[in-house]
């Protein structure tokens, strides 16, 4: 019987702080900014504002992750949360439809745009960018065709109770979209890190030449991965909407940026070199983390675009030279058996 060789211990020490360095950041942070602003930054109301703020970026964020998984790009998620967004207020606000089956139709609408995305980008064989860019300007021209360019405004009745509680009801004493996000990680942890599809992604995005020859349908899966991420933004459009109660055209621009950041930047947690679940959601809390603070010590408004951006700039650096990291250790260590691929039904 062989024995894989064992990592010397620099080497456990490096991958320890590679994949819990970040989680140890946001401890810090928290803790300074504690210290700072010790009346209003560790209370309990401004961690459940700071929830409830940040569930939306938080879902989005995850959203994001799973393209990233096959080494493909959504971008046009900033535009189908505004859709999402505007589709629930018309639908709900002017037309008088029954909210639950609104719900129900504008997240199917949402995973439909995914398989449109994962179509173009696999059968037109267009890079990702281009293509959900493409996708994402068209998402918001039918948004501008649908609101006119003007909000929607409910009536004097607003909205019904029952669908606005789905975002600003409270469960053991938080925000109930603080649970919203800790249940679509433990589903997305669940899918990557314990099911076969989850195995075929991340070998599809590592690579597809490689995923091809063991008889991976690479276009399937990566279409599957696309429509997992509008099932997502949908989701989110339809929390959006429940938590501004007003129809913004514009609004979903808005949180690409910081969707994109948390799914990066978590791409160098937990699991070092490759996009998860668990890392977005400690990417995001960090972020979070970073702009209650700042807001709380007094910046200027500029200050969170500023945040964001160079957040990102460093979040890519930082997943390109942990994803090196990852591709080195891979070639010392024994390659790991992966489950069969599905077989081709005749």
């Amino acid at each position: 019987m062989t024995h894989s060789p064992r990592r010397p211990p620099g080497s456990r020490f490096g991958h320890r702080t590679g994949a819990y360095g970040l989680l140890a950041l946001g401890a810090l942070l928290f803790l300074a900014f504690s210290l700072a602003l010790p009346d209003t930054f560790p209370t309990l109301d401004n961690i459940s504002e700071v929830l409830s703020n940040q569930s939306i970026p938080a879902i989005l964020a995850l959203g994001a992750t799973i393209p990233i998984v096959t080494a493909k790009f959504d971008l046009s998620i900033g535009y189908g949360l505004g859709l999402a967004h505007v589709m629930t207020m018309q639908l709900i606000a002017h037309e008088a439809w029954p909210w639950p089956l609104v719900c129900l139709l504008v997240v199917l609408g949402g995973t439909l745009v995914g398989i449109l995305n994962g179509a173009v980008v696999e059968f037109a064989r267009i890079n990702s960018f281009i293509a959900t860019l493409g996708t994402g300007s068209i998402l918001y021209a039918v948004t501008g065709w649908i609101t006119n360019g003007a909000r929607i405004v409910p009536g004097p009745h607003g909205l019904p109770a029952a669908f606005t509680d789905l975002y600003d009801s409270r469960f053991l004493g938080l925000p109930v979209s603080a649970f919203y996000v800790l249940a679509l990680t433990a589903v997305l942890w669940v899918v990557l890190e314990r099911l076969p599809l989850g195995r075929y992604l991340y070998v599809i995005g590592s690579n597809p030449r490689a995923a091809e020859l063991v008889g991976i349908p690479t276009r399937r899966y990566v279409i599957h991965a696309f429509a997992g991420s509008g099932l997502v933004v949908g989701i989110a459009g339809v929390l959006l909407a429940a938590q501004q109660r007003i129809g913004n055209p514009s609004v979903g621009l808005d949180y690409l940026l910081p969707a994109f950041v948390g799914a990066l930047l978590g791409s160098t947690a937990i699991r070092p070199g490759r996009a998860n679940a668990l890392g977005t959601l400690v990417a995001v809390a960090v972020l979070a983390i970073g702009l209650a603070g700042i807001g709380q010590l007094g910046a200027q408004f500029w200050v969170t675009p500023l945040f964001n951006g160079a957040t990102l700039l460093l979040a890519v650096g930082m997943a390109g030279y942990a994803a090196r990291r990852q591709l080195r250790r891979q070639r010392t260590e024994p390659p790991r058996t992966l489950p069969d691929p599905p077989r081709a039904t005749p």
